[in-house]
């Protein structure tokens, strides 16, 4: 809500009346309707665009220097714990990028510690510079066939409903629920009935997606080709391209990037890490590859902003104009989308803009409650023929299931280097109930040693692939230590690692400090033998039930293929 006094030093700002509080010189800005260029001053009246096409007298003045000014960035889904830091090192990390608005699922801190990881989020946003909105996780547990440390149903849910930060209610990913009117799925969307509903529906097509709509769900970002997304969209779902650290969908998707289908999408980022943004950004990296491959440059920048507002009812801004919330970027050249200066509700975006921030206690430091493990702990009994073998796809999340003939000694299945199978546990971390389940997995190339990581979707327990049980048991035993993160073994060794001790997904350090971390890991890994770009966040999807080919009948979910481990 905005007072009177407010409102009427905008309007004399904006009329010329009285000089604006900050006047940006020199500029060309980027007409998101027409795809004009036009030099004007951009005037600003705290944190709210007054004026543009027209010249201003300001109490301050920032020279352009003809850079193309263009609205803020919004990405519309990601965690932010996937990128390994807090929420205020977050916006550190991505407002030199242009992005000033993010939309986030907590859903990986709510899995860890319910409500109360909501409760911080909600006052990280609060204290941040960029505007974090929140939309509710409504999958804790995402799924019953794993152990989740928290259960929010839509009671816990609505509490937060009307927080100024709070959009709405976030991915649906429980799309099986949804479609068999499942009594919990059916008081959340009712509950939220009047908000925004985000979906989660990988191949998810024909009548099941009929359905699936119906229920007021509006959005997707888990669509992996054009023809699913354009069925989509002609069913009236917005489709949010999605371009993170582990699921790459942007190339493919990339033709529908057109000033005709630009309202109907956004981008978003889903999971990307603070390595990934140093070497090729966040949004931009999306603008500037989709330009670089056909896409149009008008279609894509209203895609990156204007769109993604009107999606998500944020009429506030993705526009450069009069009474539109001041979030601005100055890039060098379009195509390109070299970010020179960012302004994130009327501020520039520089060192001294997070100096007076408001401190925001970590929460979950003692998160992770598994017992020490010893090397037996990680045997699998051996089979008779065929072995089930989890096969990575690089760049997806989604995983194969193949078949392997393994070698066996006393009656134990061991790895085959020769088939690439090498062996994978999940444990359970949270103090339920102390299970772990291993099998193998094919892909990750591994010679020796052994990865392991606390950052595992949905439920974020242990995850560890290894070739020898001693490596795999320091590895997994260093996180217990640490409160989480991820950790290399050799020889039973651990020989690189990084804490993440804020509920066992976020580090407390700088985001610098975690980016050097990851150099370090990723090269760790490499000497492993391991050959995927992104080792430690596959394996935090290594084993998400994602079930790609559901038959769904009257009776529920059948034949579900599951992995039977030992």
């Amino acid at each position: 809500m905005t007072d009177a006094a407010t409102l009427a030093r905008r309007i004399a700002q904006g009329r010329g009346d009285e000089p604006a509080d900050l006047v940006i010189r020199g500029a060309k800005l980027f007409d998101l309707v027409t795809g004009d260029l036009a030099p004007t001053d951009i005037a600003l009246c705290g944190d709210t665009i007054v004026g543009t096409h027209g010249r201003y007298e300001g109490k301050k003045s920032f020279d352009a220097k003809g850079l193309i000014a263009v609205p803020g960035f919004i990405d519309t889904h990601l965690h932010v714990e996937s990128s390994l830091v807090t929420p205020l090192e977050f916006e550190r990390c991505v407002l030199p990028h242009g992005v000033t608005t993010a939309i986030s699922d907590p859903h990986e801190i709510s899995n860890v510690l319910g409500a109360e990881g909501i409760r911080y989020f909600l006052e990280c946003a609060q204290a941040m510079r960029m505007d974090l909105r929140v939309q509710l996780s409504s999958c804790v547990p995402a799924t019953h066939l794993e152990t989740a440390g928290a259960a929010l149903e839509a009671a816990d849910l609505t509490p937060f409903m009307d927080h100024p930060k709070v959009i709405g209610l976030a991915e649906f990913m429980n799309f099986p629920g949804v479609l068999h009117r499942d009594p919990g799925c059916l008081a959340k969307l009712e509950a939220f009935s009047h908000r925004h509903i985000d979906g989660h529906a990988p191949l998810v097509r024909g009548l099941d997606l009929n359905g699936y709509l119906s229920a007021g769900i509006r959005t997707d970002h888990e669509t992996t080709t054009a023809d699913e997304a354009r069925e989509k969209l002609a069913k009236g779902m917005a489709i949010l391209i999605r371009e993170g650290s582990v699921s790459k969908d942007l190339h493919a998707l990339i033709p529908l990037i057109t000033r005709d289908a630009s309202p109907f999408l956004a981008f978003c980022t889903d999971d990307r890490n603070p390595l990934d943004i140093a070497e090729e950004g966040h949004l931009d990296f999306m603008i500037r590859t989709a330009i670089a491959h056909g896409a149009d440059i008008l279609a894509t920048y209203r895609t990156a902003s204007l769109s993604a507002a009107r999606n998500f009812g944020l009429f506030d801004r993705g526009l450069i104009g009069p009474g539109k919330r001041a979030d601005i970027v100055l890039v060098e050249d379009l195509a390109a989308c070299r970010v020179k200066q960012v302004f994130a509700g009327g501020r520039l975006v520089e060192d001294a803009l997070f100096a007076d921030r408001t401190t925001v206690p970590p929460v979950g430091l003692a998160s992770v409650r598994s017992r020490k493990l010893a090397p037996e702990d990680f045997a699998v009994k051996a089979r008779e023929g065929q072995t089930p073998v989890i096969g990575v796809v690089p760049g997806r999340i989604i995983t194969e299931r193949l078949s392997m003939r393994l070698p066996a000694r006393d009656g134990l299945a061991l790895p085959d280097l020769d088939q690439d199978a090498v062996k994978v546990t999940v444990i359970e971390r949270h103090g339920r109930n102390g299970g772990i389940a291993s099998g193998f997995v094919h892909g990750f190339g591994m010679t020796h040693g052994a990865i392991a990581s606390s950052v595992g979707h949905d439920s974020h327990n242990l995850c560890v692939v290894g070739v020898d049980e001693a490596s795999m048991a320091a590895a997994a035993n260093r996180l217990i230590e640490t409160g989480g993160g991820f950790a290399v073994a050799d020889g039973g060794n651990v020989v690189a690692e990084l804490a993440l001790p804020v509920a066992g997904l976020m580090s407390d350090q700088p985001f610098e400090t975690v980016r050097h971390g990851l150099e370090g890991l990723r090269a760790a890994a490499k000497a492993l033998g391991v050959v995927l770009a992104e080792p430690f966040l596959q394996v935090a999807f290594l084993t998400l039930p994602v079930i790609p080919h559901l038959k769904i009948t009257d009776k529920g979910l059948v034949d579900v293929d599951r992995f039977d481990f030992a």
